[in-house]
């Protein structure tokens, strides 16, 4: 990459950085490759194959697995012969009462819901790409909204948070790792596949016809 001095009237050739907004000449580095930012080793572009279905296997996954943690128990603790399970719904319930009410809707949304629609949106703007259709209109809205809400997707950090808990918790009680423990663990595996695949040039490029 290069930085234009001055900068070209032609846009099309030019890429800025999404981390410093430097400018540079867009070079499409080879299969397998990537281009990053010269100032701040941002990557730019990353040359990989199977983009669409790698994304959107991430993103049919995480719906899945999120379905799976939300409806199966969680934990079970069994102590003194009284046995309890435990959702991910009941943990995020117990913060409903008195002035932590609104602890209940952030842990719902950084945690189930931010995820969903992050999921949900990807899906409706590759899945007709991927079917050899044209973009939905709203394709491009989608996309930037999954985009934006990724860093607010946390659902792998819930289970890392829990993992520590439960190194407390085992000493107090018998605890057995339900379904959605390891749905909640798997969406780690997946979050991580789908960020390491996923070139969000190219796909901007694929949802815009004019620029193909």
């Amino acid at each position: 990459m290069r930085t234009r001095h001055p900068i070209s009237e032609n846009l099309d050739s030019l890429i800025a950085c999404r981390s410093c907004d430097l400018l540079l000449d867009r070079v499409i580095p080879p299969p397998g490759k990537v281009a990053r930012c010269p100032r701040c080793h941002h990557v730019l572009i990353s040359n990989k194959r199977n983009v669409i279905d790698n994304t959107l296997a991430g993103a049919i996954s995480t719906a899945i697995l999120m379905v799976a943690a939300i409806f199966f128990p969680f934990i079970a603790l069994d102590e003194a012969g009284l046995h309890r399970d435990a959702s991910v719904m009941d943990a995020i319930g117990a913060f409903a009462d008195g002035w932590s009410a609104p602890l209940t809707i952030a842990v719902a949304a950084f945690i189930v819901v931010i995820p969903v629609t992050r999921a949900a949106a990807l899906i409706y703007a590759l899945l007709p790409l991927r079917l050899g259709k044209k973009p939905p209109s709203q394709a491009a809205r989608s996309f930037r909204l999954a985009m934006a809400l990724k860093p607010w997707s946390m659902a792998e950090i819930f289970i890392v948070g829990v993992a520590v808990a439960l190194v407390k918790v085992t000493d107090l009680a018998d605890v057995s790792l339900g379904p959605s423990f390891w749905a909640f663990s798997a969406l780690i595996v997946v979050v991580v596949f789908e960020n390491s695949t996923l070139c969000e040039w190219t796909i901007w490029r694929l949802l815009d016809p004019k620029r193909r």
